[in-house]
């Protein structure tokens, strides 16, 4: 939000001599000693904790408010606020007064040039406590991040994605994304695009609206942030300047609240498609699809245009099949799609876990046979009869005409009531390999026998009971290994884990050609 306490309250020079010593996010509450979510006054540039940990950041802002004695209330009107304060690990900014986040700035641009002092601080101890680890890992055959897995020793060099406020739906996406090895590798190969020069060239910076910048590329904000995960040069990587690109090109995710995993993934998907068919960083996109021979015009789908790597990849079509139940006239249609949103069957929604007795469990084939099986439209969706010329009663199907190479499978969760969105909490059983949708093609027959079997990539799981509240982490397998990710905290975990989450978005990917394995 435009914060109007900015002029008042920000005072401190940006570069401070107050500050203390080591780097921000290590930064200690001049309280209670807590290292955690330390923030940073920008009246008095104290340090204190965040309302998670102790609260101390917003007792020092109340302390500040009490009326002074009477002969001093004069006074007062000039007297600073100590309402904003910053985050010293996100960088972003918070009024007490406003109890809201920040996006502006100063006229003179104080809270960008204090961003910056924190960001050089942060890299500048960053960088000696790269160079002090590296002498002590030279005596030493293990560290924080080396695990026992198997009976030897491996480094997890996955890298966590802090949270920017109520983000964890980006960040449970973009994870689960950043595991999809063809999707992934195909951005981190793309040029990069230098969209600032001068001072700030090469340097991260924290936008905002009243920096007024149109320039923005959401492919390059998303190859850096790809480029970023999976090297393990840092535990946990802010993905700020791609949520920033978000806000300007998708209205819908603006602010802080919780959103929607999936509907974020249609938007980005989206967005990533529209600016690659324009061509990216004055390279065509048909000479970029041509850099990977894999992604060949036979198996593009085309959605909203020319097809592009997201369609490519994620890209199938369905056959919307409608039968007319008065004259018997059929009607056939091709739809492209992203991703499949299933239903639950109303007969499992009962079943929360499981291990839970009563009945059988729902699994995954369950929600696709709901999904392709025969329907008869209900009254209020009648359908046009061109040979009736009227609407009448009629049947629907869905064939899957073409499989994408990832299969993108959407679990419906959320349902609407008469006043409120509710959860539904099922227990879906899904299967990490052999996932065979032979069974849902138009033409099964022109299949091979490898090209319908599926292998599971990644899961994104909300935990909570609304769709505007909870927690949405993933889990995700990389080089035979599987990890849990949770914002900022990556653990390593096993089949058994992921087999009994409470999955929302299913990722699977394409079997390439091997020996069989056990099918759904």
């Amino acid at each position: 939000m435009e914060c109007p306490h900015l002029s008042a309250s920000v005072c401190i020079a940006p570069d401070s001599a107050k500050f203390p010593n080591g780097s921000p996010s290590s930064w200690c509450c001049s309280v209670c000693r807590s290292n955690k979510s330390p923030w940073v006054c920008l009246t008095c540039s104290s340090v204190h904790c965040g309302r998670y940990v102790n609260g101390h950041a917003k007792k020092h802002y109340e302390e500040a408010q009490i009326p002074l004695t009477n002969h001093k209330k004069s006074e007062k009107q000039d007297k600073p606020q100590h309402t904003v304060c910053m985050d010293c690990s996100s960088y972003s900014t918070y009024c007490y007064r406003c109890d809201d986040f920040v996006v502006n700035d100063t006229k003179l641009g104080l809270v960008q040039k204090v961003r910056e002092h924190l960001q050089n601080l942060e890299s500048s101890a960053f960088t000696a406590d790269r160079h002090r680890k590296r002498k002590l890992l030279e005596n030493s055959s293990l560290n924080s991040k080396l695990l026992k897995v198997n009976g030897s020793t491996t480094a997890i060099c996955a890298t966590g994605l802090r949270n920017l406020g109520n983000t964890c739906f980006m960040n449970a996406i973009l994870q689960s994304l950043s595991n999809i090895e063809q999707f992934c590798c195909y951005f981190k190969e793309l040029p990069a695009v230098e969209l600032r020069n001068g001072k700030t060239a090469g340097r991260r910076t924290y936008h905002t609206r009243s920096q007024g910048d149109s320039n923005v590329s959401l492919v390059e904000e998303f190859r850096k942030t790809l480029c970023a995960l999976w090297q393990g040069s840092q535990t946990a990587f802010s993905p700020e300047s791609l949520f920033y690109v978000v806000w300007k090109i998708m209205p819908n995710f603006r602010g802080y609240q919780q959103q929607d995993a999936h509907e974020f993934m249609r938007y980005l998907l989206d967005h990533l498609h529209l600016e690659l068919q324009g061509g990216f960083n004055g390279v065509s996109r048909s000479a970029l699809l041509q850099e990977n021979s894999s992604l060949s015009a036979s198996n593009k789908c085309c959605i909203n245009g020319a097809s592009t790597v997201v369609t490519a990849i994620f890209g199938g079509v369905l056959q919307n099949e409608v039968n007319c139940l008065i004259c018997g006239t059929e009607s056939r249609k091709f739809d492209p799609f992203l991703d499949l949103s299933l239903d639950i069957p109303s007969q499992f929604r009962s079943k929360r876990s499981k291990n839970q007795e009563n009945g059988p469990v729902c699994s995954l084939r369950d929600c696709l046979r709901s999904f392709t099986d025969l329907e008869e439209l209900d009254e209020t969706e009648l359908y046009m009869c061109h040979k009736c010329r009227k609407k009448q009663k009629s049947t629907k199907k869905f064939w899957i005409q073409k499989l994408p190479k990832v299969l993108c499978l959407h679990l419906k969760r959320f349902h609407w009531t008469a006043y409120l969105r509710n959860k539904v909490d099922t227990y879906v059983e899904f299967p990490l390999r052999g996932l065979d949708m032979k069974c849902y093609l138009l033409e099964p027959e022109n299949s091979g026998p490898e090209s319908c079997l599926y292998d599971l990539a990644a899961v994104v799981v909300h935990h909570g009971s609304g769709v505007g509240s909870g927690h949405y982490t993933a889990y995700a397998g990389h080089e035979g290994r599987w990890f849990h990710f949770n914002d900022s905290t990556v653990t390593l975990t096993d089949e058994e884990t992921v087999g009994k989450a409470k999955a929302y978005i299913l990722f699977y990917v394409e079997r390439q050609a091997k020996a069989g394995s056990d099918k759904l």
